[in-house]
């Protein structure tokens, strides 16, 4: 099969929506893998220092997302996982391809625009990092990246730069196609479903946590926006007029619910409720009996960063000869 990659940044505790249009993926990506050098599968811990960190939350954050990627079913037989930070060839690609991209490029990234832009505050990093991200891409030579919609402007600048470097400097990246899975890739908070359900999010009201536990996943679905529509086609899909029950029926849909048969938005948010209670329960028990034996978790995450050492090796070698070092 054709090389897989994919990373996810510990700036929170992973959602729900984490799980169906990642996590979820993965696995079923791994069940198609024939070797560890198939699928590449890591946590993006130097995207996360980009905004301020308390540096004890982003180490817990780092272990539980570890935990929750094997939790989930992902097997180091079969993929390799990693942390991004463990692998120095990510730092150093990230350079070289600073220096091919352009400011026009970096100034009309969405993340830029929309958080740092005219900020003060806003660290140089917030502004560089999709040529770390691009690094990410290329070190790998993967064929294809899937992503969130929200991260598609990142992989077509990866393209552009893999490009433009080819072109200067001869062909040394593989230039990697864009998949955006299309189910259950951006569930909506439940109090704003105009927004996604965010990891970062604080307050969480309308977040659905991985390890949130049923009486918690019953309170914020109980308390989810819908509308004051009634009647008998009340509970419908319609993302512009009904955007807070169009997202129950997608979470409802994605964790293998039916809402055949529901006419009342009590009704909904007790299905959507059982239907996420039951999807979240095997992971959260995977999770307890890993979370016993943490040097585990670190064993594999370490093996793999290896793994990955070796992999980039050559890449990043054979970039630094193309630009003259």
């Amino acid at each position: 099969m054709d090389r897989n990659l994919s990373l996810i940044t510990p700036t929170g505790r992973l959602t729900l929506g984490n799980h169906l249009g990642a996590l979820r993926r993965f696995v079923a990506v791994q069940d198609l893998a024939a070797s560890p050098d198939d699928c590449f599968f890591g946590l993006s811990d130097l995207h996360a220092l980009t905004t301020a960190q308390d540096p004890a939350v982003l180490r817990a954050t780092i272990r539980e997302m570890a935990t929750l990627f094997l939790a989930a079913g992902l097997d180091p037989a079969r993929v390799t996982l990693f942390r991004q930070s463990m692998v120095p060839a990510h730092r150093e690609l990230a350079y070289l391809l600073e220096c091919t991209a352009y400011t026009g490029e970096l100034n009309r990234m969405i993340q830029f625009k929309e958080k740092g832009r005219g900020v003060p505050s806003t660290r140089v990093s917030l502004y560089t990092y999709p040529a770390l991200m691009a690094a990410d891409i290329l070190l790998y030579r993967p064929s294809r990246v899937p992503v969130g919609e929200d991260q598609r402007q990142h992989v077509e600048l990866t393209r552009d730069l893999a490009i433009r470097f080819n072109h200067a400097y001869g062909a040394v990246f593989v230039v990697p196609e864009v998949t955006v899975p299309r189910v259950g890739a951006r569930l909506m908070d439940l109090q704003d479903p105009t927004r996604k359900m965010s990891k970062s999010a604080e307050p969480d009201a309308g977040v659905i946590r991985l390890l949130d536990p049923p009486d918690v996943v019953r309170r914020k679905v109980a308390r989810a926006i819908t509308d004051s529509d009634v009647g008998p086609s009340a509970v419908r899909a319609s993302p512009s007029a009904k955007p807070g029950v169009t997202n129950l029926l997608d979470i409802l849909s994605a964790c293998g619910g039916s809402a055949e048969g529901i006419t009342t938005y009590g009704a909904l948010k007790s299905a959507v409720t059982e239907a996420v209670v039951a999807a979240l329960a095997p992971l959260q028990k995977a999770y307890a009996e890993l979370a016993e034996d943490p040097g585990y978790v670190d064993s594999v995450f370490a093996e793999g960063s290896a793994r990955c050492r070796e992999v980039t090796a050559s890449v990043l070698a054979d970039a630094t000869a193309a630009v003259g070092l």
